[in-house]
């Protein structure tokens, strides 16, 4: 004789108990995650299991609840408890709360099994939409978070909890790191740039200021069993270049100048390089024939006298001490020759020497300072390192400070 439905609820309050147990019992049986869990996190497992069950109850008596399903059923379940257990997971747990309740069931009546079977289905819709709600908001999280990091590497107003931030991005670089600096596009695809990216071996962060699109760049290792992980038959793929980077980046980036700035050690460190891209970029138009992407220290000349500090220090850092220190000879020479229009003819007779003598001396200077004076914009870079060099010197007589 078929149960009312007042008697079948009150045999499923009466045996909720022991469906709980199942249930509990059939997790550690079928699923080898469940048992790997520490006992905390276990037991709020069963406590979502239990819930569940609770849950179909509430819902046999009265289906118009299903709004509540997931407040009821997750309601219960701390929230790192998301983080934990994947979406699959979620739904393994529910399958075999199902399975155990409709074997408990089985000899009962049509309707039942027909209610457990669409309940079934309405959690595991209320679980994707907590997941999918879990996700967009950890998502916007993590874009905030981003354009906080990158803020602070371009102000360089770093603190202790910077390494927290960048580690719970999931930062995924190591050793050197540069930034990009260009034009944000009018429709900005940053699931392409982290593609892109991710081929390349290296991760970025990425920032937008208004018409400014700031990446962060940083080589990553391949994820240990990934295609990209070398092997004893594959060696590991040659390690590219920063610009070779910025390079394949390039299209994702909008119209106008693109500047990259110089390697440093670590992602702490990445404010210098920023600055130095962010004062190429605000100066890059000046020159008119400028590559995409174009390093920073390409245009030192541009920045120096834009009143950018940091390239004026370079430039004498860089040409003028390690030539004033290497052989006034060579800065004689480098002297004439750029004041003669890179003649080396011109330059040989105003120090009475062959031009041989020159095409030596301007070779020596090329591996001193790693810049060749024959260039048109090698020779520009070079000349302003020589005045502001000699801009500090002291007058000849004057005694030094």
């Amino acid at each position: 004789m078929a149960r009312t439905k007042e008697q079948t609820l009150a045999w499923l309050r009466t045996v909720s108990g022991e469906l709980s147990t199942a249930t509990i019992k059939r997790l550690d049986e079928t699923l080898p995650w469940y048992g790997d869990m520490p006992p905390g996190r276990r037991s709020a497992v069963g406590l979502v299991a239990q819930a569940g069950i609770k849950s179909f109850i509430t819902w046999y008596d009265d289906p118009t609840t299903t709004t509540w399903i997931a407040s009821d059923v997750f309601g219960s379940a701390p929230r790192e408890l998301l983080r934990s257990v994947s979406l699959q997971q979620t739904l393994q747990l529910i399958r075999v709360v199902v399975e155990v309740v409709e074997q408990r069931v089985a000899n009962g009546d049509q309707d039942l099994r027909e209610a457990i079977l669409l309940y079934s289905r309405e959690i595991a819709f209320a679980s994707a939409d907590v997941y999918a709600r879990a996700a967009e908001a950890r998502g916007l999280w993590d874009a905030r978070l981003e354009a906080l990091v990158v803020d602070s590497i371009l102000s360089g107003e770093y603190d202790d909890e910077l390494p927290s931030r960048i580690a719970a991005l999931g930062w995924h670089g190591h050793g050197e790191v540069s930034v990009l600096v260009g034009t944000t596009p009018r429709m900005l695809d940053v699931d392409q740039l982290r593609r892109t990216a991710r081929h390349l071996q290296a991760d970025v962060l990425i920032g937008v200021q208004g018409g400014r699109l700031v990446l962060v760049i940083g080589r990553s290792q391949p994820a240990v069993g990934s295609p990209e992980e070398p092997t004893p038959t594959t060696p590991a793929a040659p390690t590219l270049s920063f610009m070779e980077i910025a390079k394949a980046l390039e299209p994702g980036f909008g119209p106008g100048h693109l500047v990259l700035g110089h390697e440093v050690p670590s992602l702490v460190e990445a404010s210098r390089s920023a600055k130095a891209a962010l004062a190429g970029f605000a100066v890059a138009k000046s020159w008119r024939n400028a590559p995409r992407p174009v390093y920073a220290d390409d245009l030192l000349p541009e920045r120096a006298l834009a009143g950018d500090p940091l390239a004026r220090s370079t430039l004498v850092n860089r040409v003028y001490r390690p030539l004033q220190d290497q052989s006034p000879e060579l800065m004689t020479t480098l002297w004439c020759y750029l004041d003669n229009g890179r003649s080396l003819e011109g330059t040989a007779r105003e120090l009475f020497v062959h031009p041989n003598t020159v095409r030596y001396r301007l070779k020596r200077v090329s591996q001193v300072i790693g810049w060749d004076a024959t260039g048109a914009r090698e020779a520009l870079i070079l000349q302003s390192a020589l005045i502001l060099g000699s801009m500090n010197e002291p007058e000849p007589g004057a005694k030094r400070r």
